[in-house]
Formats: structure tokens, sequence, C-alpha cells
């Protein structure tokens, strides 16, 4: 069964983005913490206030970048038709 994306909603698209990226950004943070506790040098606090509030900058790049990606993606399948995608069913499992 071949199925097409004529159309992404770009709130909820960004939204997706932006929670992605937010938790995607807690993974890095504790590493990067980690680095500036160790360096040498430099302003600590400053890069340590940074990091912290590294997760709020990432979801907002996200949700910025997602409402744009998604408008985009809109504009340009409305001229080539979208992206095209091949779907099976696949059975449930009886739990």
């Amino acid at each position: 069964m071949i199925k097409r994306i004529k159309h992404v909603a770009p709130l909820q698209t960004g939204i997706v983005l932006a929670a992605l990226y937010g938790i995607m950004s807690l993974i890095i943070v504790p590493f990067l913490l980690l680095a500036s506790v160790f360096a040498r040098g430099g302003s600590k606090s400053f890069s340590i206030i940074f990091i912290i509030f590294l997760p709020v900058l990432y979801a907002i790049v996200g949700f910025v970048g997602g409402v744009i990606a998604a408008a985009i993606y809109n504009l340009i399948a409305g001229w080539t038709g979208g992206i095209e995608m091949t779907l099976e069913d696949v059975p449930q499992k009886l739990v």
C-alpha cells in the first residue's frame, strides 16, 4: 500500500521537535557540566549557567526549526506531491 505525506502540521511538528531536542539535550548536559568542572581558566560560573539553560535553548531551537521545516516541506510537497511511502499492516500480537 503506497501512502503519500501531503501535509505536515507546522505547530505540532514544532512541539514534537521541541520535546525531542529538549530531551536529547538532557542527555548531553551532564557531560558538559563534567567537562566544565574540570576545565581550566575562563569563567566557570558562566559556562555552568549556560549549560543549565541549554535544554531550554535546545527546545526553543527545535520548536522554531520544526515549524520552519514543516512549512517549507508543505510548500515543496505542494509542488512535488510529497514523500511516498510503502506501508504494510502488521498483525497484533496477543499478550
